[in-house]
């Protein structure tokens, strides 16, 4: 019994010694991360910081007297007593609201709006909210960073055309001192004496 155990045991520990050794490796993609980016929320004329060749800076701007107060996304409650007159009454508007596509537990397929409400309400949200938009805001400064790009890449293709140019007349040069010195060098072609056959 005892030989079982250990020979299952070391059948284990083998196995697991296997599974390392061929699990994959993971890719070199995987491994690095795209631009370091850095958010920060500057107030009036505040300095932001440059950005480096390895990482991009955003700052978003608020005005001075935002400086010390709560955020604008922390301000509001959503507590019922803090409820506008307004939303209430758009509230009554969904009184005969159900059946299908409702989000209402009333009527054939009611609760299959609800997710449909969920999405209209985070875009409404989000298009109408107040928040910095750092995502915005990091595409901005990917996008002037980039426009760079096709310049710096004009010119070194420039620059290479160039140096390409320069390198033929170079050669062409050689070679065509080459062949001047080459034909100074061979001696003329003996002339013919024999005397043409008599008829």
């Amino acid at each position: 019994m005892t030989r079982i155990i250990a020979s299952a045991a070391v059948t284990a520990v083998a196995a697991l010694g296997l599974c390392a050794a061929v699990a994959p490796l993971p890719a070199a993609a995987q491994e690095r991360a795209g631009d370091k980016v850095n958010t920060l929320i500057i107030y009036g004329d505040d300095q932001c910081p440059q950005s480096s060749a390895d990482q991009i800076t955003v700052c978003a701007r608020l005005a001075e007297n935002e400086r010390f107060r709560i955020p604008q996304n922390l301000r509001e409650s959503s507590s019922p007593q803090n409820e506008a007159w307004a939303n209430k009454v758009l509230a009554y508007e969904t009184v005969g609201n159900f059946g299908p596509l409702s989000c209402s537990p009333v009527g054939l397929g009611g609760e299959l709006g609800c997710t449909a409400q969920m999405i209209e309400q985070a875009y409404a949200e989000k298009a109408h909210g107040s928040d910095v938009r750092f995502s915005q805001l990091i595409a901005a400064a990917r996008a002037e960073r980039l426009s760079t790009v096709d310049a710096e890449a004009a010119a070194t293709q420039g620059r290479v055309e160039e140096l390409e140019r320069q390198y033929d007349a170079r050669v062409a040069r050689e070679q065509a001192a080459a062949d001047a010195a080459e034909a100074a060098a061979s001696p003329p072609p003996p002339k013919n004496l024999a005397t043409p056959p008599q008829p």
